[in-house]
């Protein structure tokens, strides 16, 4: 099943195209949301159009968007790195805006603590939140149950955008 248009990966015009589409994301939100639907087959649409994207030449999440780790995270992290736990969490960890933990951000400074130009450096290890980014194919819950994240992520990932754009064309969503 492929999508009608041309898989967009142009981070401008996504930015672009994500945000001129927010009301439309919000009414297809609603629209999955009030009609049945397979979700294996949204997530078999989705993994298509992962497979077509290799987010390596991307790295736009981790650029704009902060990550919650959780102490597994930390664990792993730690290990990883051949660092104590404390040292881990004083140098790259910071607390978010919901008082949750997060690794270290800075926009001005390329984003995420471990952003090396557009790879992880602790990708082997890398939190589970970077894991099942951008949640579409793995994710807790039904793709309809996690779209209020989806709507924004639209404006940021490939994956989302493209993703949500071949969900309405399969189901017949009119814009």
């Amino acid at each position: 099943m492929k999508p009608a248009q041309p898989t967009v990966t142009d981070l401008v015009q996504i930015r672009q195209l994500g945000e001129k589409k927010t009301d439309e994301n919000f009414r297809f939100r609603s629209f999955m949301k009030s009609r049945d639907h397979s979700d294996r087959i949204l997530r078999r649409i989705a993994e298509r159009i992962q497979d077509e994207i290799d987010c390596t030449q991307c790295a736009n999440c981790c650029k704009t968007s902060t990550t919650e780790i959780s102490e597994r995270d930390i664990d792993r992290l730690s290990r990883h790195l051949r660092i104590s736990r404390e040292d881990f969490l004083r140098d790259y960890t910071m607390p978010d805006d919901e008082g949750a933990l997060s690794l270290k951000f800075d926009e001005a400074a390329g984003g995420c603590v471990f952003l090396e130009g557009k790879l992880c450096t602790v990708y082997e290890a890398r939190p589970d939140n970077c894991q099942r980014y951008p949640h579409m194919v793995r994710g807790s819950g039904s793709i309809a149950s996690r779209m209020w994240s989806l709507v924004d992520r639209a404006s940021v990932c490939p994956i989302v955008y493209n993703s949500l754009e071949a969900f309405k064309e399969h189901m017949r969503f009119r814009r």
